[in-house]
């Protein structure tokens, strides 16, 4: 399960896991040496999906009797780079953003992974484009994929029906449309259930997650801020902007204020009070398990343009080996186990509910034959699809963004081209590349 965490906060221990220098690339192993000893496992999982995680380093530490690994659930990212930061970081860290990458990879806060890829052949090949797009940078990869994220649409089928709408929309008006006929109002005016709710900041509705519907960039190919020259943006935010006009900006913000946590049973997806939602695979685990009556179907993200759908955003966690790891090579042998090893990443996806990154694990009939599992995996695998690219920078360009978009949505912008023109310089600001 993809979170996020604020860019103030991230940019904090982002800084403090690269602020000691980088250590001398560590000689590897010659090829066949036995390795052995202990391996220290840091993720951010608790609960069921923490258990999947024990049960498959037990597989690992079966296959692997010489190697001992032991596991701290419930640490987040800001506890991992922290802990890097102050020279005591675990051997293996699993992350739950890829927009770290940059940042750790250019910083040396995780290892060059390059030198085991190459002495252990493993061919890269079986692993899908997009993860091995957010796993390096800049020439480098300091990360490996653990399972992906692939966003789409969910929707309540008992609501569609009684609005007569008979299927998803595939396109932006159409979501238009279905989110207004869906739109229930009580006696004095308020909102009691909302067909789609627009707003930014509501628990999935990221400006990386809906950039795919248009086909929106983030960067140009020198690397600069291409949202206010990509005029999918405004397209984007034309059409939110045009649904929030139609709700109320203060409408959905009072309706918004008393809905249930996103992570919680009380969701307002699985309560009804929302009918259509943008949200990721691992929903349907949540669905199963605290909202098992819930009648409702799943689809790719609605698109300006009806060529372009079929695909989503897609993400993912990551893993990497820590630049003060005491055991190195045990690390590898953990990450490489769990990246690739198409039996441990095919098990892994079926007990989190989350996407396999492998070929084989893909294409694996026991994770297609669950009908709304695998549009997730059609959506994963859509050319269509897209992710944030990777900078030094980390996420500083998507969070400026973000902040305009809040001020967009709230009416606080006149003028949107000159806005996104700001919004430009603004993001190459924290980027370090000048206005």
């Amino acid at each position: 399960m993809n979170k996020r965490i604020p860019y103030a906060l991230f940019a904090i221990v982002l800084v403090a896991a690269g602020c000691t220098p980088a250590p001398k690339e560590t000689k590897i192993a010659d090829p066949g040496t036995q390795v052995s000893g202990t391996v220290e496992l840091w993720h951010f999982f608790t609960e069921r999906e923490a258990d999947a995680i024990d049960t498959v380093v037990k597989d690992f530490e079966s296959s692997h009797p010489n190697i001992k690994v032991t596991i701290k659930p419930g640490q987040d990212d800001a506890k991992v780079t922290q802990a890097i930061g102050a020279g005591n970081g675990p051997d293996v860290g699993l992350s739950y953003s890829t927009d770290i990458v940059g940042k750790f990879c250019s910083s040396g806060a995780w290892v060059d992974l390059g030198q085991y890829i190459s002495r252990d052949k493993v061919d890269l090949n079986q692993l899908n484009a997009t993860t091995r797009s957010y796993t390096e940078f800049d020439g480098k990869r300091c990360a490996m994929p653990f399972l992906a994220d692939a966003y789409g649409m969910y929707y309540n089928k008992d609501l569609f029906a009684k609005a007569g709408i008979a299927g998803p929309p595939k396109t932006l008006d159409e979501l238009t449309e279905d989110a207004k006929k869906l739109t229930v109002k009580n006696a004095d005016g308020s909102l009691k259930t909302v067909g789609f709710l627009p707003l930014f900041d509501f628990y999935e509705n990221a400006p990386a997650h809906l950039a795919p519907a248009v086909g929106a960039k983030w960067l140009t190919a020198d690397g600069k801020s291409a949202v206010g020259t990509d005029p999918a943006w405004k397209t984007l935010l034309t059409w939110q902007k045009s649904l929030i006009d139609w709700y109320g900006y203060d409408n959905l913000v009072k309706f918004r204020a008393g809905l249930g946590d996103e992570f919680s049973a009380d969701n307002a997806f699985q309560k009804g009070q929302v009918a259509i939602n943008i949200d990721a695979e691992y929903r349907l685990a949540f669905l199963k398990d605290q909202a098992p009556s819930l009648k409702y179907g799943v689809a790719p993200l609605p698109t300006s343009d009806p060529a372009r759908y079929g695909g989503g955003y897609v993400t993912g966690n990551i893993l990497g080996i820590g630049k003060n790891a005491k055991n190195p090579e045990a690390a590898w042998e953990l990450i490489k186990y769990l990246t690739t090893n198409d039996q441990a990443v095919t098990k892994l996806a079926g007990l989190l509910k989350n996407v396999p990154t492998t070929t084989k694990s893909l294409a694996d009939p026991a994770l297609n034959a669950d009908a709304d599992f695998k549009a997730f995996i059609d959506i994963f695998n859509n050319p269509n699809s897209s992710t944030t690219p990777p900078t030094a920078s980390g996420p500083a360009y998507q969070e400026t963004f973000q902040q305009f978009l809040l001020n967009v949505q709230s009416g606080k912008v006149k003028n949107l081209d000159s806005g996104l023109a700001d919004a430009d310089k603004q993001i190459n600001n924290v980027m370090n590349l000048g206005g």
